[in-house]
């Protein structure tokens, strides 16, 4: 018989959970088999959740997945007929691997560990495990299936290597990151290294929030000449079921790719209702300013939490417009979500009174400014601690990269949602989120339309020490995530002050970023895992690109961008 049913497992299962990723990973089987499937394919180190990180350096954690792994085969074991390649941890003669494991009847029929291990931007492979160069081919109903595992189909040796042992279908179980066009690169890459080798590729890619990681899903069937056959959802859960004969996919209708900000979207939503659920936090607590970082963080925390589970609070200054207080109260009504207000006034008094000795009368300047940041954290981090509930940051990419923000007060919380996104980016994601519902806009329109500030002393915009956003974030997007030098920025006509100052801002902020928050990593290179720079050094590109010195007021005064 020459017709072979495949289908992927593609969930949302959480690092360390080996009885409820057991209980997912069955009960998906159990559906597979239900609908006819003869293999079951899952994700890579489905069975741990995907990254473990340095738990894979514990005995313990390895003697756990195996005996995970045993309960998981007896639980099988009724499905006499289903083939489940299950991806797992393995250490074995002092050795560890990182392997998927093909289940049938209870009992471990082979094993292929991978071999190809990122070692760059958010992966450390090598840190935990050993390489292996052996193919594994098993034989279902007349197909020959061969392994590989996520990188292994980003170079040509591992498939080559199961292409020559007789694969007709290449299986990948995957663990791979979203970032914006993340999914193009995985079709080029499968049709680089697996097409054209004449084989049918499998791409099994894992769901959910993962600390900063978010992973799309998105998985899905190329055909031996590289021809999209099928794919399951982006963002979602699904069990995708694909028919071969002889080798070769049946056609099915794939869901639409979803426009950019619509992708931004839902990963913001998976990652902080994964973040957050995951680790058993009852609800989260927003700081509204009126401004529209807070405005699109508070959209997305309801929509991932749902309203009651989420706190918004205004803490009004004697510097706080009056649209700002209508506009955030407002985006609380169109959310349906708690809103109120606790005045800072006060406690801010109380403070320069406390502080009008030691100061001995100086002028005010950033100092006052971090004061008032400083009080917003507090109020927000004590209605942390009494209710369990975590503090959702409003920073964005922008503001991280050149220090608009202050430690300990806007940066004050336990999860970042917008910090990798541009500013430029914020106001597109914002009016895609208005776009979900145009008849009444969840953003009131004013949030996109006046001039950002900061609200810490009289008539202060963002644009009083940062550049316009488009021309800042030109000069991130090249510097930060391209790797562009100087010269190439200014040949890209962006002006030589600007380039110049906002690199050294970047530089001199990198003591802020380290006690940043973790956030969602969008971008393909995000401030976290995969930026990881010193912070005490003295190279300075700004000064040696160009021969002209670097600007003087390079470093912004730590102040600045703290209006939640």
């Amino acid at each position: 018989m020459s017709r072979v049913r495949v289908a992927v497992a593609q969930l949302n299962l959480t690092v360390g959970d080996l009885d409820g990723n057991v209980r997912k990973i069955a009960d998906c089987a159990g559906r597979a088999a239900h609908a006819g499937a003869d293999v079951l394919v899952t994700t890579e180190l489905a069975l741990a959740g995907y990254p473990p990180e340095d738990l894979l350096l514990r005995r313990s954690f390895y003697e756990a997945c195996d005996a995970a792994l045993q309960r998981l085969a007896e639980e099988l074991a009724a499905l006499r007929d289903l083939h489940v390649l299950i991806g797992h941890p393995l250490a074995r003669e002092g050795q560890r691997f990182n392997a998927a494991s093909l289940l049938r009847q209870g009992v471990v029929v082979g094993t292929y560990c991978k071999h190809d291990l990122p070692n760059y931007d958010v992966f450390d492979e090598q840190r935990y495990f050993t390489p292996d160069n052996r193919p594994f081919v098993f034989e279902v109903r007349g197909t020959r299936f061969g392994v590989n595992i996520c990188e292994d189909t980003w170079y040509s040796y591992a498939p080559e290597c199961a292409r020559a042992a007789g694969a007709q279908v290449l299986l990948v179980p995957n663990g791979s990151p979203f970032h914006l066009a993340k999914q193009l690169t995985r079709f080029e890459m499968m049709r680089r290294h697996v097409s054209r080798h004449g084989m049918a590729v499998v791409y099994a890619n894992q769901i959910g929030g993962q600390d900063e990681l978010v992973f799309d899903g998105a998985s899905f069937v190329l055909d031996a000449q590289g021809k999209l056959a099928a794919s399951a959802a982006q963002f979602e859960e699904d069990l995708l079921l694909v028919d071969f004969d002889h080798g070769v996919p049946d056609m099915l209708p794939s869901p639409q790719q979803l426009p950019q900000e619509a992708q931004v979207y839902n990963a913001l939503t998976l990652g902080v209702r994964d973040y957050v659920c995951k680790n058993g936090f009852p609800g989260g607590i927003i700081g509204l300013s009126g401004g529209v970082d807070s405005a699109l963080t508070l959209a997305v925390a309801c929509d991932a939490l749902g309203p009651r589970r989420v706190r918004a609070v205004m803490m009004p200054s004697r510097f706080t417009a009056e649209m700002s207080r209508v506009d955030a109260q407002q985006l609380a009504h169109n959310l349906n979500v708690p809103y109120e207000e606790i005045p800072i006034g006060p406690m801010f008094d109380a403070a320069q009174a406390t502080l009008a000795a030691p100061l001995q009368g100086a002028a005010w300047d950033t100092t006052e400014e971090n004061i008032q940041a400083r009080l917003r954290g507090l109020l927000l981090m004590a209605l942390s601690n009494k209710t369990g509930s975590i503090v959702l940051t409003t920073g964005n990419k922008s503001e991280m990269a050149v220090g608009y923000c202050t430690l300990y007060g806007d940066m004050a919380g336990g999860f970042a949602v917008i910090k990798d996104l541009l500013k430029t980016l914020v106001y597109s994601v914002a009016r895609y989120r208005n776009s979900l519902s145009p008849m009444m806009p969840v953003i009131p329109t004013r949030i996109l339309t006046r001039a950002p500030s900061a609200e810490l002393r009289p008539d202060q915009t963002d644009q009083d020490l940062l550049p316009p956003y488009e021309t800042l974030d030109a000069i991130v997007r090249l510097y930060m995530e391209e790797g562009a030098g100087i010269e190439q920025m200014l040949e890209a006509g962006l002006p030589e002050h600007d380039v110049r100052r906002v690199v050294a801002m970047i530089r001199t902020s990198e003591y802020k970023r380290r006690q940043a928050p973790v956030g969602i990593r969008i971008t393909h290179r995000a401030f976290g895992r995969d930026w990881r720079y010193p912070i005490t050094d003295r190279f300075r590109e700004e000064a040696t690109a160009i021969a002209a010195p670097a600007p003087q007021d390079s470093r912004i005064p730590e102040s600045a961008g703290s209006a939640p």
